[in-house]
């Protein structure tokens, strides 16, 4: 259902610095956020999904990047209704 509240989402980033054995920084498209890694255990450069601060899930980089251009035009239409 559209606008359903209980849905939650998430965009794929980048590792880009493993901080400690719980912790690495994560790039989504020049934003850096910290996420917390007690459930996955990734390792430099592997895309994660992260819902709440907790990275989640590994993604492959062509599905990662898949989703983000799907995000992409998801947005662009959006922006697009929203000009009408």
């Amino acid at each position: 259902m559209v606008g359903d509240p209980d849905m939650c989402l998430a965009i794929p980033g980048q590792v880009v610095e493993l901080i400690d054995d719980k912790k690495a920084m994560v790039d989504y498209g020049g934003t850096r956020r910290e996420a917390n890694t007690i459930y996955v255990k990734p390792k430099l450069g592997d895309w994660v999904v992260v819902h709440a601060g907790f990275a989640l899930q590994i993604m492959d980089e062509e599905d990662a990047k898949e989703t983000l251009k799907l995000w992409d035009e998801a947005l662009e239409a959006f922006d697009l209704h929203q000009r009408e």
